[in-house]
């Protein structure tokens, strides 16, 4: 135990003299260097290559955490700024979905109105292009809501035509819709005639997708791929209408194809041909052409020559 003691009795006197004297030797061996460095240049480049040889892989050590630090702000950077770009694409490409869904409706509209141009309605018939906004059809009735009313000059019995043909006639009227009844419904009858023989017929619908050919006149020959129009009697429909082609004759019946798909109908013309053979009592006014009615406005405005006014 008395070793320490000694040990620690004479180290603290020479900690106090080193504290004391390191600062002066600090200056001395700089100084000491200095006249070296001016002594022998080669000697102290030397001895400084050494040093910085000794030195550098303590500095990459120590360079190296700043670096990685520089690089992972960098990165940080770089990943905020894709995704502000992302944020920025993603908007961009919700808006173009919403375009193309627009144009592809637009489009989808456009094929559906090119096709009632294949069927041109006779000068002397006026029409109202009507959208069909309600399918009311079903196992016992087949029918449609069209999107137009008594306030459009609609009423009941006016044809109903497609640019592939005949879709049927209107069953009911409202001020602002009505009612398509299909030729394919029960309660749909229809004089046709089988355009090559010239057969007259009634083509009935039976709630199905391919209505029959009855009461056809004796000696009629009828074959599959035979093309149905109407026939124009009882003042119904005007003749010549397309109607559909005949798919099958058999002794349970002739079946008839129509041209127009009931699951395809998007637009329709409502045409009003004068015809008055299915309406009940006095007829309502027809659908007048625009350029009808301006003319009468005209005439109508112009003085009696009679009386001078």
């Amino acid at each position: 135990m008395e070793t320490p003691r000694i040990i620690t009795r004479f180290a603290q006197p020479m900690r106090g003299l080193l504290h004391r004297f390191a600062y002066l030797g600090l200056i001395a061996a700089a100084f000491g260097l200095m006249m070296l460095g001016k002594v022998d240049t080669l000697l102290m480049d030397r001895a400084r290559v050494h040093v910085v040889d000794a030195v550098a892989p303590l500095l990459d050590a120590l360079s190296r955490p700043a670096a990685a630090i520089e690089n992972a702000i960098v990165k940080g950077r770089e990943i905020a700024r894709i995704h502000e770009e992302n944020a920025t694409l993603r908007a961009e490409v919700e808006k173009l979905r919403q375009w193309e869904s627009a144009a592809r409706h637009l489009e989808s509209e456009n094929e559906s109105l090119k096709t009632l141009l294949k069927w041109a309605p006779p000068p002397e018939a006026a029409f109202v292009t009507a959208r069909v906004i309600a399918d009311t059809g079903g196992t016992f009735v087949h029918s449609m809501i069209v999107g137009a009313g008594a306030q459009d000059g609609v009423k009941k019995g006016l044809v109903v035509m497609t640019g592939d043909g005949l879709a049927g006639r209107i069953a009911a009227v409202g001020n602002h819709s009505s009612r398509l009844l299909l030729l394919t419904d029960l309660n749909s009858r229809i004089p046709a005639i089988v355009e090559r023989t010239r057969t007259r017929a009634i083509l009935a619908g039976d709630n199905t997708d391919r209505p029959r050919l009855i009461h056809l006149s004796d000696g009629g020959a009828v074959t599959a791929g035979d093309r149905i129009v109407t026939s124009g009697h009882g003042g119904v429909f005007p003749p010549g209408l397309p109607i559909g082609i005949v798919t099958s004759v058999a002794e349970s019946g002739v079946l008839v194809q129509p041209f127009v798909e009931q699951a395809r109908l998007e637009f329709v013309r409502v045409v009003d041909f004068g015809l008055e053979g299915i309406l009940e009592g006095s007829p309502p006014p027809r659908i007048e052409p625009a350029s009808r009615r301006r003319a009468a406005r005209k005439e109508a405005a112009k003085p009696d020559e009679g009386t001078g006014r």
